[in-house]
């Protein structure tokens, strides 16, 4: 059986829930971290399946791998190769894809509610229509290109998911556990504390860590469903 794919763009953002839930059953995974000085593949040619995670960096600033991350969506999406991306990756799918990124219109940090759509698409990644809360950390966001379903929205940042057939981009981070709250929620940085107190839709890390009691366990069920509809998608090539 062929290995995921997992493009990490920061030490600080591993594959968290993500990584546990692929290992958990018995799937191989190769993770490809640039921050760590490794290159991502030029083709997808020995994978199955395509994870993009997220990262503080603009997906519109001139960085090779993220332009070499776009490339990898782009063949995917040409060869019918599940991919799913978190954040970050969901806006560089985005970018690849026609679409475009730029400032959000609010800053979206900590556990924060979106609306599924009632469509036969959003149901199918998400569940049942209507509010959930999922964790976000971004102060960018994604358009929708050409031929991709809206599949979510939130008050704060109009577009929370798309699909396009087998692929799907996220504007939040189903891959969180955890650990990696606690880590996000101890490290935030000059930015993200001027936002805090000025912006409803920014958390403090306190209060991330107290929504993480009420909301992680659906999150990661969330996760679950997620991520099996993606992982199945691959399995059916």
């Amino acid at each position: 059986m062929k290995p995921v794919l997992v493009l990490q763009h920061m030490n600080g953002d591993s594959p968290a829930y993500l990584g546990t839930w692929l290992a958990a059953r018995g799937q191989a995974v190769v993770v490809r971290n640039s921050a760590a000085g490794e290159t991502f593949p030029t083709t997808l040619s020995s994978y199955r399946a395509l994870a993009i995670l997220g990262g503080e960096m603009s997906a519109n600033d001139e960085s090779p791998a993220l332009r070499q991350a776009e490339v990898l969506i782009r063949e995917a999406v040409r060869d019918g190769v599940p991919t799913i991306g978190h954040c970050l990756g969901g806006q560089l799918m985005s970018r690849a894809l026609g679409g475009r990124v730029g400032a959000s219109p609010a800053p979206e940090i900590g556990w924060q509610p979106m609306r599924v759509f009632d469509t036969t698409a959003a149901c199918a990644w998400f569940g049942a229509p209507g509010e959930m809360h999922v964790f976000h950390w971004h102060h960018e966001a994604f358009s929708l290109p050409a031929g991709a379903e809206a599949l979510a929205t939130s008050s704060a940042c109009a577009h929370q998911a798309f699909a396009i057939g087998p692929h799907l981009a996220l504007q939040f981070h189903v891959e969180i556990d955890a650990a990696k709250l606690d880590a996000w929620s101890r490290a935030q940085g000059p930015r993200d504390f001027a936002a805090h107190g000025a912006c409803a839709t920014v958390q403090s890390g306190a209060q991330m860590r107290d929504g993480a009691r009420l909301h992680l366990d659906a999150h990661q069920r969330l996760a679950d469903r997620i991520y099996t509809r993606w992982i199945e998608a691959a399995a059916a090539r």
